[in-house]
């Protein structure tokens, strides 16, 4: 399983680890991405259908490392799940299942 897909199926786990006071920051997908490429340099990396048709966004900053998940709604609605620093992309392959490999 790549990096980049096992933090895609993680991500329900991430908004569950939102503190509950702070909710999350929504608006229009194209506001958003505009936010995120002007004020972070964010470009999105990323890109999943969650079981729920929503789709699921990673973008981030090669730059400055920075990182943001994005979730839009099937009525178009797009939220910030979550965002912080440290982003690597990773090339990761599976281990072989050949004992003998």
């Amino acid at each position: 399983m790549t990096p980049t897909r096992l933090m895609l199926l993680a991500l329900p786990l991430c908004a569950l680890a939102l503190p509950a006071a702070s909710s999350p920051r929504c608006g229009t997908h194209e506001m958003i991405v505009t936010q995120l490429a002007e004020r972070y340099g964010e470009s999105r990396q990323a890109i999943a259908l969650d079981g729920a048709n929503q789709v699921i966004e990673v973008f981030a900053s090669d730059a400055t490392g920075s990182w943001t998940l994005l979730v839009t709604r099937a009525d178009g609605q797009s939220c910030l799940l979550a965002a912080g620093q440290a982003f690597e992309m990773l090339s990761e392959r599976l281990p072989s299942e050949d004992p003998e490999a």
